[in-house]
């Protein structure tokens, strides 16, 4: 029997990783989705995230609000929405934990997939996450090695670790290269380490917040 998949994006968990490791987040959702379920099949992909408030913040809510348009013409993904609340004067999520978590336990309760893939590093879905197993699905983690809860990797039957190799092939748009003039004083050149520095990529605008 082929192996079904179900993706579930913490979209917040993800806007902030991609902003530390890479500083852009422009995804190609389709190739990302695609990577992720490799040449196995796909039930659908659900994305979570907080709607900014156009009173609060309008200039936000615009760039989101057409980031959202692209985002649910992607095939086979559904926006799952969530708001915010006050909390001793700062902003914070409501209902997002919830409704990933309950979306997660009830396509495995019914069947749906046969493979739930998480995308996020939060620990509050480890519990959600070993239940799901605990119905015989096989659950993986798809996370970033600086925002990864330990319990997550425990449970998980097979991670997918997003670095840069993973996201070669997977950005929306091209980077932007930095010209210097001709007359311009050359720049020292730096010495090098042979291991990668997080945010060195030249980058996007910053057009939304996934």
């Amino acid at each position: 029997m082929e192996d079904k998949v179900a993706i579930f994006i913490d979209g917040s968990n993800l806007y902030h990783a991609l902003e530390n490791n890479f500083r852009r987040h422009d995804l190609n959702f389709t190739e990302f989705v695609r990577k992720l379920c490799g040449s196995r099949s796909l039930f659908r992909t659900y994305y979570y995230n907080v709607l900014q408030e156009p009173a609060k913040r309008s200039d936000t809510h615009k760039v989101q609000s057409e980031f959202l348009d692209v985002l649910q013409k992607t095939p086979y993904l559904e926006v799952r929405l969530g708001s915010t609340k006050l909390a001793q004067g700062v902003s914070v999520e409501k209902g997002i934990d919830i409704m990933l978590a309950t979306d997660l336990l009830y396509f495995a309760w019914n069947n749906s997939y046969s493979v739930a893939v998480l995308v996020s590093g939060d620990s509050d879905f480890a519990y959600a996450l070993q239940a799901v197993k605990n119905m015989g699905k096989h659950v993986e983690v798809a996370y970033f090695e600086n925002v990864v809860s330990k319990d997550l990797l425990e449970i998980a039957d097979y991670q997918h670790l997003l670095d840069r190799h993973f996201f070669a092939g997977v950005w929306a748009g091209k980077r932007r290269k930095k010209y210097r003039r001709a007359n311009a004083r050359p720049e020292a050149t730096p010495i090098q380490s042979n291991k990668a520095q997080p945010g060195t990529d030249n980058i996007e605008p910053d057009y939304t917040r996934l």
